[in-house]
């Protein structure tokens, strides 16, 4: 029963689910939820200290629940993202509404989406990697899978890491040195990881091709589907949802700056 504490992780997509439902002001339930609630609950509720022990933690690796608990985030992201794109495709929404939503919705992209595609990414298994990608893939962000993996593991707090926010560096500055600097990554090191297995640029197995396509065929198919208002909230949720993450980068990894050895 104890591990049942692991579904806080789905309180998120539970405040955007009320986010939709009510509209009007709730629309800002989520980053309300987000930034302000459980902030003030992580204060008032007591810190747990201790550690599990050795054969407790050998235990949890091989219990399924937190697997299946992984995997779960694919159709409640994708059931959100629909369910959202429905209706502010068919109702008419203030503004202020199509924005809150919209930021919500993005949340869940960035956190239940980005983040566990984070994890299933570190995976050796095809099905579990594919799941990652499918959670990338609203967020137009699959090129971090590329990049995270074989960029930045490897360059991590150096200046060769976009994900590593330098000295002094504001957040927004940020943002957009981390996002061009890692999608322009992400392509050299696709070129370098088919050049050592002999393969042309050209590729079918080129990734970054199959993400572009993958992407565009997505914001088309919301396009043809949802409309204009629908292609707009898709974009917007998705630059919301990667700009959390790279918020998140900003945190962890800002001022960090390893010395190279030989």
């Amino acid at each position: 029963m104890k591990d049942l504490k692991y579904l806080v992780a789905f309180t998120i997509p539970l405040s955007a689910l009320i986010a939709l439902y009510f509209q009007g002001y709730w629309s800002y339930f989520t980053p309300i939820f987000a930034f302000v609630v459980i902030p003030i609950l992580e204060m008032l509720l007591p810190v747990d200290t201790t550690n599990y022990s050795e054969e407790t933690i050998s235990e949890k690796k091989v219990n399924r629940l937190f697997d299946w608990l992984l995997y779960l985030n694919l159709p409640i992201v994708y059931g959100l993202l629909i369910a959202s794109l429905i209706i502010v495709s068919q109702n008419t929404l203030e503004t202020y509404e199509f924005i809150g939503i919209m930021l919500s919705v993005g949340m869940v992209l960035g956190s239940n989406g980005i983040n566990v595609a984070h994890e299933l990414g570190h995976r050796q298994t095809t099905n579990e990697r594919f799941i990652g990608k499918a959670l990338l893939l609203p967020s137009l962000y699959m090129h971090f899978y590329i990049e995270h993996n074989f960029g930045h593991h490897l360059h991590a707090a150096t200046k060769e890491d976009p994900a590593t926010a330098r000295y002094n560096q504001t957040v927004y500055g940020f943002w957009f040195t981390s996002t061009t600097r890692q999608y322009v990554g992400a392509w050299k090191i696709q070129k370098n990881l088919l050049s050592r297995s002999n393969q042309s640029f050209l590729s079918f197995n080129n990734d970054m091709f199959w993400y572009v396509i993958l992407q565009l065929g997505y914001l088309l198919t919301v396009l043809l589907v949802f409309g204009l208002i629908g292609f707009l909230f898709a974009l917007g949720a998705a630059v919301v949802g990667f700009l959390l993450l790279e918020t998140v980068n900003y945190i962890e990894h800002y001022g960090l700056l390893r010395s190279k050895t030989d």
